[in-house]
């Protein structure tokens, strides 16, 4: 999954007086728990040791905040696009996707579900434009991965008649409702199970499911 374009760039003046990036953690797994529009600012100074100048300074606002705990929740070693990218096929790059979503929703050390999933249900239209950035990564994602459906295809590895739109928007939605799940309490065994499920309907070369 690609990481937003975001200026981190602050104002000139005295330097930090926190540790920026375990701060910019800390409030991550608060959006992540309790969505944006949920999360306040008493909260957030709460969460990360510091107080509201310090925030502005180092993140510009609320929005920003967010934006940048966003950018870190999509990047590091393993990303979306990463899993896309370097399968074999897209049977893989799916399967690499729904995997990935089941432990890192049932992480020990993380709120359940997603943090994308979570925050854009609680946006109103106070807050559209956040909801619009977080529907533009899972669009990138599901394109990505209908690209690579599509190589798939003309490879030969899948009927030509498969529908590669429906079937990314297929593994997103699946991705989707294992967040929900996660939320509700479903184990990480359940969400793996779920995932095996949802690739029985992957098409094979012979046009069957398997």
């Amino acid at each position: 999954m690609e990481q937003l374009p975001i200026e981190t760039t602050r104002k000139t003046g005295r330097p930090l007086s926190f540790d920026r990036e375990a701060a910019l953690h800390k409030a991550m797994l608060l959006f992540w728990r309790h969505g944006y529009e949920s999360t306040t600012l008493a909260d957030l100074t709460a969460a990360m040791g510091v107080n509201p100048p310090s925030i502005y300074a180092a993140f510009g606002d609320k929005k920003g905040l967010f934006l940048e705990a966003v950018a870190r929740y999509v990047s590091g070693p393993v990303t979306a696009q990463s899993l896309i990218e370097e399968a074999a096929d897209a049977r893989q790059a799916a399967w690499g996707l729904l995997n990935a979503a089941a432990h890192g929703f049932t992480g020990v050390d993380t709120p359940p579900g997603c943090l994308l999933a979570s925050s854009a249900i609680s946006c109103s239209a106070a807050a559209e434009d956040v909801q619009r950035e977080l529907a533009r990564i899972r669009q990138s994602v599901e394109m990505q991965l209908q690209h690579k459906i599509m190589d798939s295809m003309a490879a030969g590895d899948m009927p030509l008649q498969t529908d590669a739109q429906a079937l990314a928007g297929l593994v997103m939605a699946v991705i989707q409702g294992m967040s929900t799940l996660a939320r509700d309490g479903a184990s990480r065994d359940k969400l793996l199970r779920t995932a095996e499920a949802a690739m029985q309907a992957w098409p094979s070369k012979l046009g069957i499911t398997s």
